[in-house]
């Protein structure tokens, strides 16, 4: 499992990001990927639902970033895929709400 760092991750986006429909299938299955991600990864975060809300796609269709929810509102599990290899490329812990110092209501 790859947790990619702060500059990794950065690195895969391409703006503008597109918001793809829920239900697009993803390029590979990446659940047993994030089954296997170490609970230390998570921050203390739970995200156990596996529920998704959001899935983005960067500005040249390289990388799919599933976001998946957890229980705290602006923060995910971020899984980048990468689209052309079929495979995850890593994840990173995304808090919005420390990043961008919005409001945990």
């Amino acid at each position: 499992m790859k947790q990619l760092t702060k500059a990794e991750f950065l690195a895969t986006i391409s703006a503008p990001m597109r918001r793809l429909s829920l239900d697009t299938s993803p390029p590979c299955d990446f659940w047993l990927y994030f089954e296997s991600i170490p609970s230390s990864d998570f921050d203390g975060y739970n995200c156990s639902e596996s529920s998704v809300t959001y899935v983005w796609v960067d500005s040249t269709s390289r990388y799919q970033f599933v976001h998946v929810n957890s229980e705290d509102k602006n923060v995910f599990m971020v899984i980048v895929i990468d689209i052309a290899a079929c495979t995850v490329l890593g994840h990173r812990l995304l808090d919005l709400n420390r990043e961008y110092g919005l409001e945990r209501t």
